[in-house]
């Protein structure tokens, strides 16, 4: 994107509102071939017009480049703005990171390894090296609900396996806080003029998350180690609500990270010449971030099917055995989202609801809004982004279906957790790719 301005001072002209980027700003843009470009400034002659308001308001007078009034002065994105971009991939990094740790938890819960560590301190990082140390912990090990009521008699060998797991699981989430808050010191003492208020924000959100999440893992595991456990003869298994709490809580980590990060790129806007198509390109952002929203609630579903080894029961689709809806839907005397089989059938309904709505929004949008879209630039990156996600949707699907039906492969099932976070990145893309048009 290049401004230009008159080289006479002229008040008008003069960007007192800060960047196009600010709904409130007033600056003079060159609106070339239905949107913007770094380029523009090599063409022959543009259309002189103002961006205010959300809306761009061409003149119809072309200004030939070689006009001794108008020069160009560099990209609109300010210095402040590109020396951003580094803080931009940091987060997207630590954002990947975020990906990998929901992904190893999922195996860690299915592989039944998140209670093999009974104890933990804050300042310990190396595992077991000697034989010794580790009979001590297995030791410890076969004192808990877990051992004594599902694991009795394993060995060694096998308890290490399990170990390892939940070892590698606790130290990624380590690895996380310190690639999060290294890098975010140093940003903050060389940088932190160049942040906007809500950028701060954005920030002091996700570190505080990633601490309550510390906090939160530890709180859950608590729960599956209560020696109440023993004497009731329960399964020996964290809560089930603790366990949709840091799921939820590790998704909006990494929600705000890709959001944050994708909002300091600061790229080009690119602009679509029919303006009678605004409405409706504002109502698909509003349809795709109720998308987004129930999404994240159908993944959150997911862990109290995990949490309560839902997958194991009815492994038949689309009916839960015989029936669309089962008998034991609802058992007297226990609320609902205790009951397997409720989560289950919840679960089906929200994931169905979710690709079902996916579905229409997509075709809604290439009926009755590519169609009238004039920059062809726009109509392709909208429609690209629109794919992914109806993609990633119908992947996520059978997923979704095969795991049931092949009663819960470890593989499979963390293919499936996987494909809830692309989901949610490829619903957070589109939300980005609309506020750019």
């Amino acid at each position: 994107m290049t401004r230009l301005f008159p080289k006479s001072s002229f008040s008008l002209f003069s960007n007192r509102g800060g960047s196009v980027f600010k709904r409130s700003s007033i600056s003079p843009l060159f609106y070339t071939n239905g949107f913007y470009t770094k380029e523009s400034y090599t063409k022959k002659s543009y259309t002189l017009g103002f961006y205010t308001n959300g809306i761009f308001n061409p003149y119809s007078i072309s200004v030939p480049l070689e006009n001794s009034n108008f020069a160009p002065i560099g990209d609109i994105s300010t210095k402040k703005s590109s020396s951003n971009r580094p803080m931009a991939y940091w987060l997207f990094v630590c954002a990947g990171l975020v990906f990998g740790v929901v992904v190893v938890g999922g195996i860690t819960r299915l592989t039944e390894s998140g209670l093999s560590m009974v104890d933990w301190s804050l300042l310990h990082f190396k595992p077991p090296s000697s034989e010794e140390e580790w009979h001590s912990y297995f030791e410890k090990y076969k004192q808990s609900p877990e051992y004594i009521l599902l694991n009795d008699g394993i060995s060694l060998g096998e308890f290490k396996k399990i170990y390892y797991m939940e070892y590698s699981h606790r130290m990624l989430g380590r690895l996380i806080g310190a690639a999060f808050l290294f890098p975010l010191t140093y940003f903050i003492l060389t940088r932190r003029k160049s942040l906007s208020k809500s950028t701060k924000i954005s920030l002091t959100i996700i570190g505080s998350l990633i601490l309550f999440q510390g906090f939160l893992g530890w709180y859950m595991v608590k729960s599956g180690l209560d020696p109440e456990i023993i004497e009731k003869k329960a399964a020996p298994r964290v809560s089930h609500y603790r366990l949709a709490a840091h799921l939820t809580t590790a998704f909006a980590i990494y929600l705000l990270m890709l959001r944050t990060g994708l909002s300091l790129l600061n790229p080009s806007i690119m602009m679509e010449s029919s303006q009678s198509i605004r409405p409706r390109i504002k109502d698909l952002y509003a349809k795709l971030n109720g998308i987004v929203h129930l999404v994240g609630i159908t993944a959150i579903s997911g862990a109290f099917v995990a949490g309560l080894d839902a997958g194991l029961i009815y492994n038949t689709f689309p009916k839960m055995g015989l029936q669309w809806i089962p008998d034991d839907l609802f058992v007297p005397n226990m609320l609902p989202l205790n009951n397997p089989t409720f989560v289950q059938f919840f679960h089906r309904a929200l994931a169905i609801s979710s690709i079902s709505y996916i579905s229409f929004v997509w075709l809604y949008a290439r009926r009755r809004l590519l169609p009238l879209m004039e920059t062809p630039s726009s109509k392709r990156i909208i429609s690209r982004a629109l794919n992914l996600l109806m993609g990633a949707g119908m992947a996520q699907v059978g997923l979704g279906i095969f795991t049931l039906l092949w009663i819960v492969p470890v593989p499979l099932a963390a293919m499936h957790q996987a494909g809830s976070m692309v989901l949610l990145t490829t619903g957070s893309w589109a939300l980005y790719v609309l506020k750019r048009i």
